[in-house]
Parts: structure tokens; sequence; C-alpha cells
């Protein structure tokens, strides 16, 4: 172990010295090369200003003078192929003036003694132009020598016997450094360097000196990764910090995309990212798990906690990645932190701001996908009619049906007032039917997406006085919908006060609101069936499903069947639909008090409240409510699966439980929470040389969620609202030992202790120490389990601020090694709460309703150990500045063990409970990051900037005891298994098609082929080794390109993500029967016909009615295939994030009037994928087409305004 950890600390020197000589020997050898450069110049009579720009542009050196030193000085003469030092001894010649040269500078100044300087001591402070705070730390030196002091707590500086002649430096990192003559008292205001990184990391709880913090962070400024048009804020950090992936599962509103940071850090947990906003941690009102959020389900609608925030009210994004940076939140932030600071007003200003954005989305093109026209589609259905599929005999009364069975039920309608039959029963009238539907190519894109205009307005205001400063914003988005029956009104309100009520005493007062209206179409929950290899959701009209799985074919005016009832997808989106009603409120007040100049105490209390009320409205003549009355005859009365057959009476025939009316069902989320925090803050610096930072407190976390929901029968919404019921809808539910309505309500406690500690010398030198004792109520109830210590110890080198950095600039400009390790944890799972025995009253099942019972049951044993997942973490950075910061480069490794993993373990049953949640698995990972920013080009009118980011993850479970099926790891996102990732993608491995078209398979060490396909058991746990591996399905590599370019007003932002190194399943496109509704793949054209065709394809053959009856299993078979090896893509893919082109109108323009700033900007989001897998053929490697509520991100445009007053 010595020996490696000897020779990785060779290799990090010698690393840190090539890497060095690579990126700035050249540099400094530059400087030699330009004094060497031959000179040629003619000047008659020139302004010596004039010829001094010329030498500097055709020497290559920045020449530095005053002007009134030079302007009454002129130049006659020549210089023929001189170095610089001649050029400018000839310049010069006869003129009071001299020059020094120092590197790629030149000065030219004056000759001979000044004036005797005045002697005095200089007092003063040095503030923060972005938000009016003291700077701390800031060096102000004499120039020339090494006299210099650091700024305190309060940003204050003295400095005695400086001279009236002698020039004051004032620097900090991430500011433009000012050089200024000196005066008894100086009050200084720094500027950001928008090139360099930001001076402050602001970590939600406290805020620290970039140059004393020593954990993984990423800064972003809200204007510069803001999606314009893209309302939902988590959205636009796609590509914009290393190691942190953003995956869009789904686009609807309200949806959270899937965030990492670093990668998982749970196998049952949701590894998501703590959001705090101003200081306060956001929480979910449903905690939905990382894998419900691509399913579909209209609880994803209400997924995102940040859903109620309007993006123009929000200034920055802190992105916390280590265990250093995020250890202050203890056992809420293992998997990582992302900070949001909204604004605030500014003393001495007043500004009345409005921002309009104008969103177009394109709909989508069959163009993209591998979708047969409705030409080709009529082919298949030919086919499957020779094969006795498509006959009057399996379609006129079958569940689903669409030309064909249309034709049927035509030429079977005979109209009495006419004598005529809706189709003439002739081969020719059939003919003439079908044709037309063979060259109908229904566009359902076309017909169920829009390009409404969605409008999103902002107003603020914001103001200050040295008192009080006030920030003021009101928002309203009106969303009329890209697809049918998908309408978002969101309004929002914002207020952030600060009241200076003494001195030393100050009051911050936040509160935010917002009001959700959503409709979107109605949607049950997706159910799979590990039995038969299928996922399914009933009754499904997500219109971006339909279209693609729904025949070009059809008619869109027209009604075919469904569900044995009659079906129009515009009737149906109308008919049955989702509302959702949301309100958001966060009122918090945080009151400081600075003790005495060097402790501050501060205390923060803050309530939050969530409600959502979500209606499901299925109305009468939706085909939903239709199919629990469809009794045509009584081949449909027997085959309808929604129909009731009274188990009571074995002669029934089925019935309808619903004979009238449809169906409103309601769900209710609600989520009131407490906060509070007490803290004291300690800065000082010693002698100019020793900074120590001490931060501690306390805080309690409290949230209390309820949930309810009812199922209702029977409302008549035609007739009044008036609710009518079956009896024996009850009976069913009674005999299903199912219920109606439901009620659940939970609460969560947490209180913890923290502190943390940091020493600098001469801001060189930083340690940092951190630590924090918590207890959460959700956890075991013995001390050990339910309260946890966690903590971190870090360093960092700043050798920019050592004395001999000073020989490396320009050519290095600043330069920090950083190194960390500590412990950070998770409460675990949403659903694991077991410190106490669970147990529950409830119905036991009975086969009639007649008998019945109640019951006590065990929910859950109590598991008294049950304690946080917990994660090691040692992180290795290192930040470096090239050329005047021209170049900066940011890196960092990292190693993760996660361990005491909370999952499920089957027991003996011992107890009462068979399977048991328990600290029982574990898993490591490591990563590499860096994230290269460059500016490339910087003229007067011109500018160039590159960004390039990466970001490398991988996870392996480590020690895993719960069993997998089947099933779950070949199907959706995977699952986890021991000595793979935490989402690995399996696949049954495929062997090729028989010499009859069917698919053969390899599992469980047999081949089985159709005559066992039986023996395909997608429910088997026990062995599972035959399975071929995939790979992740969460990507392992993910980043950004990112270039923008100005030229005077015009700005130019081209912008392009990618991800790779995960794999995604095909969309299941193969099944044993199809019927005339479905739509196809191109694929289908190379399926097997024939025999020999095994040879040359895999797509197998179209199974006849006839093989259907005989081989068994069959479609098992064909789900089969769709999980098997060869329905397998990369999920890598380079996109084309955003162009946008913005102009701000000059302010000469706008003197003479009350505005004082405008702006326009035209951007394209989502505008190509540059490169997929070809497999994938349309399919969004990001998106998972699930229906319900789920919609890919969609291609738009929009189009904005700004203006201030």
């Amino acid at each position: 172990m010595l020996f490696k950890t000897k020779r990785m600390k060779r290799n990090w020197y010698l690393f840190i010295v090539c890497l060095l000589c690579v990126c700035f020997l050249p540099h400094l050898a530059e400087a030699q090369t330009q004094s060497e450069k031959k000179i040629t110049m003619e000047f008659n009579n020139e302004r010596l200003p004039s010829v001094l720009k010329r030498l500097e542009k055709e020497s290559g050196y920045k020449i530095l003078f005053t002007y009134d030193d030079i302007k009454k000085f002129t130049v006659s003469g020549s210089v023929k192929s001189q170095n610089v030092k001649q050029a400018l001894d000839i310049i010069l010649n006869n003129k009071p003036l001299e020059y020094h040269i120092e590197g790629l500078f030149i000065t030219i100044t004056p000759k001979g003694p000044s004036r005797q300087p005045k002697i005095f001591d200089v007092k003063g402070t040095v503030i923060s132009e972005d938000d009016g705070q003291p700077l701390i730390g800031a060096t102000v030196m004499i120039k020339g020598s090494k006299s210099g002091v650091l700024t305190d707590i309060d940003g204050r500086f003295s400095i005695e016997k400086v001279a009236s002649n002698s020039t004051l430096q004032f620097s900090y990192i991430g500011m433009h450094p000012q050089e200024l003559a000196p005066s008894p008292i100086m009050n200084v205001t720094l500027h950001a360097d928008v090139q360099t990184l930001s001076e402050v990391v602001v970590t939600g709880m406290q805020k620290m000196d970039k140059r004393l913090f020593t954990g993984a962070t990423t800064q972003l400024g809200a204007n510069d990764v803001k999606l314009d048009g893209v309302p939902e804020i988590s959205r636009a950090l796609e590509g914009r910090a290393a190691g942190v992936s953003v995956q869009n599962v789904s686009g609807t509103f309200g949806t959270a995309p899937k965030i990492r940071v670093r990668g998982a850090t749970s196998i049952y947990g949701n590894s998501k990212p703590l959001w705090v906003v101003d200081g306060v941690i956001m929480d979910d009102v449903v905690e939905v798990s990382a894998d419900q959020l691509s399913s579909g389900d209209a609880v994803t609608l209400i997924s995102s906690a940040i859903a109620g925030l309007n993006a123009d009210d929000i200034e920055s994004f802190q992105i916390l990645k280590d265990g250093s940076a995020t250890s202050i939140y203890g056992a809420r932030a293992m998997s990582g932190v992302i900070v949001v600071t909204t604004k605030q007003g500014k003393a001495g200003t007043s500004r009345l701001s409005y921002t309009g954005e104008f969103t177009m989305r394109m709909k989508p093109s069959y163009r993209n996908f591998n979708l047969m026209n409705s030409q080709d589609q009529m082919g298949i259905y030919k086919e499957m009619r020779d094969k006795g599929d498509l006959n009057f005999a399996s379609v006129y009364r079958a569940s689903n049906s669409g030309v064909y069975g249309k034709m049927y039920q035509l030429n079977n309608w005979y109209d009495k007032t006419n004598g005529m039959y809706g189709l003439a029963q002739t081969p020719e009238a059939q003919n003439a039917y079908l044709r037309e539907a063979e060259y109908r190519n229904t566009d359902w894109f076309d017909l169920l997406f829009s390009n409404a205009i969605m409008m999103n307005h902002s107003v603020s205001y914001a103001t200050g006085t040295e008192k009080s400063t006030s920030y003021v914003s009101v928002s309203a988005m009106v969303d009329p919908g890209w697809m049918l029956q998908n309408k978002v009104q969101r309004y929002t309100a914002n207020l952030n006060n600060s009241y200076k009520i003494v001195k030393d005493l100050s009051l911050n007062v936040i509160a935010n609101a917002s009001y959700r209206q959503q409709k979107a179409p109605g949607t049950l929950g997706q159910s799979s069936d590990a039995a038969s290899g299928t996922v399914s959701r009933g009754f499904d009209i997500n219109p971006y499903s339909y279209a693609l799985n729904t025949s070009r074919t059809l008619d869109p005016n027209e009604y075919y069947m469904r569900n044995y009832s009659d079906f129009n997808i515009f009737n149906e989106l109308n008919a049955n639909n989702i509302s959702l009603d949301v309100i958001d409120l966060k009122f918090q007040a945080e009151l400081k008090w600075k003790l005495f100049r060097k402790l501050e105490l501060s205390a923060l209390g803050a309530l939050k409240y969530s409600a959502t009320s979500q209606e499901h409205k299925i109305r009468e003549n939706s085909n939903q409510a239709l199919a629990y009355r469809a009794m045509g005859d009584g081949t449909i009365i027997n085959r309808n699966s929604w129909l009731y057959k009274d188990p009571d009476d074995p002669y029934a025939l089925p019935v309808s439980i619903l004979p009238k009316g449809g169906f409103y069902n309601t769900a209710q989320y609600k989520m009131l929470s407490y906060d509070f925090r007490a803290a004291a803050s300690y800065n000082d610096v010693f002698n100019d040389t020793h900074i120590v930072n001490v931060y501690a407190g306390m805080e309690s976390n409290a949230q209390n969620r309820t949930a309810n929901s009812f199922d209702g029968w029977g409302m008549q919404y035609e007739n009044g609202e008036i609710p009518f019921f079956d009896y024996l809808a009850f009976k069913k539910l009674r005999e299903g030992n199912t219920n109606y309505y439901d009620l659940t309500n939970t609460k969560k406690r947490n209180v913890a202790f923290f502190g943390t500690a940091t020493y600098s010398y001469k801001g060189r030198y930083i340690i940092t120490g951190t630590g924090r004792y918590e207890g959460s109520n959700r956890l075991g109830k013995s001390r050990s389990a339910r309260w946890l210590p966690t903590w971190n110890i870090a360093g960092a080198w700043n050798m920019h601020e050592e004395e001999f950095f000073k020989k490396l600039e320009p050519a290095l400009s600043h330069f920090t090694l950083k190194a960390s390790y500590s412990l950070t944890a998770d409460v675990g799972p949403s659903n694991v709460s077991n410190s106490k025995i669970i147990i529950n009253s409830y119905t036991p099942w009975r086969p009639s309703a007649g008998v019945s019972e109640s019951g006590l049951q065990i929910v859950d044993l109590e598991n008294s150990d049950l304690t946080y997942e917990k994660k090691h973490e040692m992180n290795i950075g290192l930040d470096m500045g090239f050329l005047d910061n021209r170049i900066n480069l940011e890196a960092a490794w990292y190693k993760r063990d996660n361990y005491d993993l909370i999952g499920a373990i089957t027991t003996q049953g011992v107890g009462g409970s068979v399977e048991r949640m328990a600290n029982v698995a574990s898993m490591k990972s490591h990563g590499f990051e860096f994230t290269l920013s460059t500016r490339n080009i910087e003229s007067r009118n011109f500018q160039w900037s590159t960004d390039f980011i990466f970001g490398y993850n991988k996870t392996e479970v480590t020690d895993f005891k719960s069993r997998s099926r089947v099933f779950d790891l070949i199907s959706g996102v995977g699952f986890a298994r021991e000595g793979y990732p935490v989402r690995g993608l399996f696949s049954i491995p495929f062997e090729g098609l028989d010499s009859d078209g069917f698919p053969i398979f390899s599992f469980n060490g047999k081949t089985v082929t159709k005559a066992n396909y039986g023996s395909l058991n997608l429910q088997q746990s026990t062995d599972v080794d035959f399975l071929k591996y995939e790979g992740p399905t969460d990507p392992t590599i993910t980043g950004s390109i990112g270039n923008i370019f100005t030229y005077k007003n015009f700005r130019l932002n081209v912008f392009v993500t990618y991800s790779g190194g995960n794999k995604v399943r095909l969309d299941p496109m193969f099944r044993s029967s199809y019927s005339d509704l479905d739509a196809t793949p191109k694929d289908f054209k190379n399926r097997w016909v024939l025999p020999g065709d095994e040879k040359v394809t895999d797509i197998p053959v179209m199974a006849s009615s006839f093989e259907r009856n005989q081989y068994a299993n069959l479609s098992i078979a064909y789900n089969s295939y769709n999980y098997s090896t060869a329905r397998i893509a990369s999920g890598a893919f380079v996109r084309l994030k955003e162009v946008s082109l913005s102009y701000d109108f000059p302010k000469e323009w706008l003197k003479s009037t009350p505005i004082s700033s405008v702006g326009l900007k035209i951007q394209g989001t989502n505008l190509a994928l540059l490169y997929a897998d070809s497999k994938l053929n349309g399919q969004d490697p990001e998106f998972f087409r699930s229906g319900g509520v789920s919609a890919p991100v969609p291609k738009q445009f929009t189009l904005t305004l700004k203006v201030g007053f």
C-alpha cells in the first residue's frame, strides 16, 4: 500500500510538472522571440501616440503609457529591420521619455526626478459590485513593493506610510483587479470578472471565500444557462456542469428530469440531488422514485419540487458535488446539492424589468421515424388476411379493429330509410373501400399536435437604499398545449426584502407563491406482467404514443373498435382527461445580528405548504366508460373482461356494473413543512496572515404529508353531474379486496447539530473540517441506528498566493490543488419507515361478498437496527488558469464507497415477514471530470469563448443480497446485480430464427424453440447468469461543447450536449398477433417470409392464426424477442441543444425615452440529434415512450423580449 501511495504521488508530481511545461513554457519563450522580431516602420511628423500604437501592432508587445505625458511629441524618421529595443531608441531619441520592458509589456514614462511625495496612512473598505457585500481577504498591495494587507471580515483595511506618488493594487480572485492612486480614505468596489470563477461559493447555509473553499463545486449564472421557452428550470442544467447528468425521460411540464450528480448513490433510493432555494430545502409533495419518473403515470406531473419557480427570478445555481461541499447537509446530501439563489434588490438602484418569451414548438414528423405509410401498412394487413386473421369471423366481434373491422360493420349495417347497406357486400365495393384506406396516409402528428404559441411574461421591480433592498416579481405562463388536451397555466409571485434594522441587525424576508392549472390526457397507472413479459397501460390515449402506435390507414373522423366499444381519439381526449390544481407557498425569514465585529448570529425559519388536487373525469361517452357496458351480443358478453360475473350465481351471465355515467376519480396531496436553523459565524484575520472561519449551529425539519384518493362510479356528467351507482360495482370491489377510497398520513422529523471550521495561512494553505450529528424518525429506534455522525476533512493549496508564483505570471494565472475525504449519508428509500412494528387492519379476500370479516396484518416488523445509507468519498481537484485567465481548467478525480445500502432481503419468515428491508448492499464508483474554458479572441468589438465539459462515472454493485427476477433485469431501466452497475440492462440471448421464422433463444442453459416456449420463465430469480449483460442504462459519459461569439451588441450561442456509455431497449414493436389498428415499423419489410430468410434476417415471421393455435406460449416468445439481444441499441447521442442569437439595443438610441435597455433574442432548442445509433430509427435515446402523461422534449423556437426601465 505504501509503495502504491508513493507511486501515485510521484505520478501526480510528474503530471503537474509536464502540464506546466506544456502549457506555459512556450509562452515564456514567446517574450524572447518577440524581442528578436525585426521591425520596419516609417513616420513623417507623426504624433507619438500613433507611432506607439503602430509599434505595438508590429512588435506584438503591449505598450502602456499615459496619454498626457506623450501627446505633445511628434516623430519623423524610419526603422529598418531593427529589434524592438532599437526601434524604441530611435522613436524616443531626444525626448524626455524612457521605456521599461517586462515580459510582453512595455511601459513609457517621463524622465527626471518627481516632486517630493507626501507620506500618509490609508484606510478604507473593499466591497463587491454584485451584491454590495464586503470582500473578506481581498489583497491590498503597494505596487512595486512587498508591503500589503488583507481585508478583514468587514472588508476593511489599513496601510501605514503610503507615498502619494505610489499606486495601490486591489485584487480578489474572480474580480477585476484595480490600480488606484492612494488617498487617506478609500472605498473601493471590485467588479466581477465574468470569465473567471466567482469569488463566493454559496452553500445554502453560508457564503464562503472561493480561495478558502475545498470542495468540488460549479457555479452557474442563471442568465448563462437559462433555456428560454423551457419553464422547468432544472432542464437548463443539462450539459452545464461536469459530472452532472440530466436525462429528459419525460418533457411534460411538472415532471422532473432524472438528475445524477456523479452517478447513482443508492439501489432502491432515488439518488436525486437535494434542492436548496435561498437556504431552505425544497421537498417534493410526493416522493417519486427515479424509476417512476419514466412511467408516464399521472403522479409524475408533481414530481418536480421546483416547478413553481420562475426562471427569470433566479440569480445563480451552485452545484455541490463532493462530500466536502455537501457535508454541512449530512444525511440529506449523499447525492449532491443544487443551491438556487434568487434575485435581490441592490442599494442605490431602481429598475423595472419586463421579460416576454414567445415559444412555438414544432410538430413531430413521420420522416424521423421508422414507421410504415398507409400503403405499406395495407400490404401487411393483406398478409394477415391471407393468414386467416382479418376475416369477418375474426374481426367483426374483435375487441380491437380498424379498417377491416369497420368495413365488415358497414357490410352488415342496413339503413331502413333507403333500403341500402352501409357498404355493398361486393368484392368491388370492399376493394374500393380498402383502396381508399391504402392511400389515406393519415398524419396523426399533424392532427394531434399544435404549433400554438406558449407565452411566459415576467415583470420585476428591484430597488434599494442603504437601509433596505427589495425585489418583487410576478409572472404568468400560458401554454395552450403542444399535444391535444395538454394545457398549463402557471402564475408566480416573489418577494425578497432585506432590512437593516440597526447598524448590526438585519432581517431578510422572502415569500414565494405559485399556482398551476394543468390539463392532461386521462391515464391509468402503468402495470407490468412478469408472467407474460408485458408492460401495459389500460385505455392509454397519450397523443404521442397514439401517433406512433396507430395505423395511418384510419380515417381521423371515423369511429373504430377498441375494447369492444366505439373509439375515436379526438372524442376520447375530450371525454377522458385529468385536471390538476397545484399550489406552492413558501415564507421564510432570517435574522442576522453581528454581536461584535467578528461574530455573527443568525436564525432562519421557513414555512412551506404544497397542495395538489387531481381530478380524473371519464365521461359517459368515453371509450373507457363504454367498455364497461359493451354487450353487443352473446359472443361479446362472454369475451368482455370489463363485465361482471357474479361468483355467487354460477349460472348468471356477465352484466354491466356501470349501466350509466362514467367515472370521477380524485386524488389530493398535501404537504406542510417547517424548517428552523440557528447558527453562529466567526471570521477573523490575525496579523494579516492567519484567516479563521468557524460556522456552527443546529437545525430541525418537520414534514407532514397527507394523501387521499377516491374512485367514483356512475357519474352522469351530461345529466347534471348526478351520480348513479350500481351496488354490483361495490360488490366487485369487495370481492377483489379493492378500496374505492384511500387515506395516508406520514410524518417525518429530522434534527441536526453541525459545525465547520476553516484555517488558512495567507490564503495559501487551507484546511477545513466539518462535522454533523443528526437523527431521523424514519430509521430504527436504537440510538446507533437513528443518530449518525457525518464528517469531512479537506485541504487546499493556492499556489497563486505564493511569492514565487509571480515569476510564472502571466503564463500561469492561478493554480489550486485540493483534496478531501468525507462521510455522508442518506435515510434511504422513501417507503422505508419501520422504527416500530407496523400493523394495519384489513379485509381478507373472500370469493364472495357475502362472506366478510376484518383482520390485522403485519405490514412490517420492527427493525431497530435499520440505519442510514452511507458513503465514503475521496476527491482530488485541480484548478488552473493560463495566460491571464484566458484559459481555465478545472479537473477532479473521485472515488466513492457506498455501504449499508437499504434493500429487500428474503428471510425464512420468522416473525411473520418473508421479505424485509435491511442494510444489505454496497457499491463503489469512481469518476473523472474536467471543464476547459477559453477566451479565444478578445478585441474591442469581437469576442469568442469556448467551454468544453466532460464527465465520466462508473458504478459497480459490490454486495447485493436481494434477488432479481429475469423480467426486472431485461425491462425498463434494468436493475441491480452484484458485479454490475446500479441499473444494468440485460437481455435474453437471441440465437436466430428457425426454418419457420420463429425466434430461438438460449434460456437457462437450454435452447428454446417454438416446441418449448413455455420454458421461458421471466419470473425466474434463482439463476439468471445466462442473461447477457448489455451495459448500464445511466450514461457513464456526459458533457457539452459551447461556443459564444460576441460582435458589438450581437451575441451568438451554439451549445451542443453529448452523452454515452449506456444502452437503451428498443421500443417493443413485435407481438404474436396484430390488429388492423396497429402501426408496424419498416423493419417488417425485412421480416421472415419464406424458408431460407432466417439466414439473412432476424425479424420474426408474422404468425398466422393457425400457428398461434398450434404453438403454445407464442405471445411469451414474441415478448421475449422484444427483450432479447436483437432489440438493444447504444444510448449515446450528440444533440444540438441550443442555438441563440441576441441583440442589445445601443443605449444611445434610448436616451430620450424612459427605457434604459432593450434586448431581443431568438433561440432554437433541441434542434437536432447530430448523432444517435441508427437502430433507434427516430426513438429518442433519452425519452421512455411509456404513454400516460409522458412526452419528449420538443424542438422549439423562442423569441424573447427584455425591456428595462
